[in-house]
């Protein structure tokens, strides 16, 4: 793949190339195995955090690379190649839970929970989602109630990422019980480990494996007064602000996982051979591969487009969510394509595309679903024209 084209710096060629080696001799030899043991790669997390790639859009002076939101996505999308859940963990790490503590932290804040985070001594996570609200976040039941010099949180959220593993969390909770809507939510610091503070089991999922997901319990968990993260009552547009930014890193999965999956089903049909012939010379197939590699192509193009304008401070929103929505839906036709490609063999876990093709389904649920992204992108369209 030719990086020239996309007219990245010298800087961003070395960060993807770093990225691209790191994917092909340490995650690929192993993603197989690890994913059949449901095994979380903790080895593989405490490289990438000594690689920096951990903290890749934090400032230097916070424990980070300050490489940009580019780099960040170059990382997420090699990743990806191999394996969703190596890259699904470093997106809810970096981009949903550090990124609150970087845009709406104390400089106390930063210093004790985001300069760990970004060195990747430790792994953060983002606590919104609960049991009856998942795309309607404003209807959380979370509550958090000041009691002298702490607040006092009860609640369940679930399907929250990196359970047993994070130590750091930032919990969406209501505190003005009165507002309707997304009002009165505000964001709070939680470390694992906290009284009253209970991590669940991991759920045993279709997708991602190696990633786990699961239930938090809050009965009575007390935490200081300071560990409110940013203005109170302001939590709704502080995680949204931030689901945007993770938007993109989860296009970057789905691109990534999308050109693996043309790879591997690029080299089995230029060695299966069929009448006589490859089967790469038959149209039914070559068609399927151009198919594959031009959706991808313009998925690739319009996630480097709307990180550049991120980076530019432009606003992004609804291109985020456009090319979340694109490219996670893409990556679900890439993937049925190769599995058709490969025929029976595309259903064997040795040829790896089955495990491709589970993992594809969460991309359209994960950061909002299709249904969602369509309510937000028509909302801004029906208020520009």
């Amino acid at each position: 793949m030719s990086t020239n084209k996309y007219f990245l710096t010298d800087d961003q060629i070395m960060i993807q190339d770093m990225a691209r080696q790191f994917a092909d001799e340490v995650v690929a030899p192993t993603v197989t195995e690890l994913d059949r043991a449901h095994a979380f790669p903790e080895d593989q997390i405490k490289q990438l955090g000594e690689m920096g790639f951990l903290g890749a859009e934090v400032p230097e002076e916070y424990g980070g690379a300050g490489m940009g939101c580019l780099c960040h996505i170059l990382i997420m999308e090699q990743l990806a190649r191999h394996s969703s859940s190596l890259a699904s963990i470093i997106d809810a790490h970096s981009g949903l839970g550090t990124q609150p503590i970087l845009k709406a932290g104390t400089e106390a804040q930063k210093q004790k929970y985001l300069v760990p985070a970004a060195q990747g001594k430790v792994l953060c996570s983002f606590a919104l989602t609960e049991p009856q609200s998942g795309s309607d976040s404003g209807a959380i039941k979370t509550t958090a109630v000041l009691d002298g010099e702490e607040w006092v949180i009860n609640g369940t959220k679930a399907f929250i990422t990196n359970i047993g593993y994070s130590k750091t969390f930032v919990v969406a909770a209501k505190t003005d019980l009165e507002a309707k809507g997304s009002r009165g939510i505000s964001c709070f610091i939680v470390e694992a480990g906290t009284p009253g503070f209970t991590i669940g089991k991991p759920e045993e999922k279709m997708s991602n494996h190696s990633s786990y997901s699961g239930e938090l319990s809050f009965m009575d968990c007390r935490i200081p007064k300071e560990n409110l993260l940013g203005e109170l009552n302001r939590g709704f547009p502080l995680f949204m602000s931030c689901v945007d930014e993770g938007r993109l890193a989860i296009s970057a999965v789905a691109i990534g996982m999308a050109q693996g999956v043309l790879e591997r089903a690029t080299r089995y049909a230029k060695q299966r051979v069929a009448f006589g012939h490859p089967i790469c010379e038959y149209q039914g197939i070559s068609f399927k591969l151009a198919e594959m590699a031009s959706e991808i192509e313009a998925n690739r193009m319009m996630l480097y487009h709307v990180c550049r304008m991120q980076e530019q401070g432009i606003p992004f929103a609804k291109e985020a969510t456009m090319v979340k929505m694109l490219s996670s839906e893409m990556c679900v036709r890439v993937c049925d394509k190769g599995v058709q490609i490969l025929g029976g063999y595309g259903l064997c876990e040795e040829y790896e595309l089955e495990r491709f093709y589970r993992d594809a389904k969460l991309l359209t649920i994960g950061e909002g679903t299709s249904e969602i992204c369509r309510m937000v992108v028509s909302n801004h369209v029906l208020k520009e024209y």
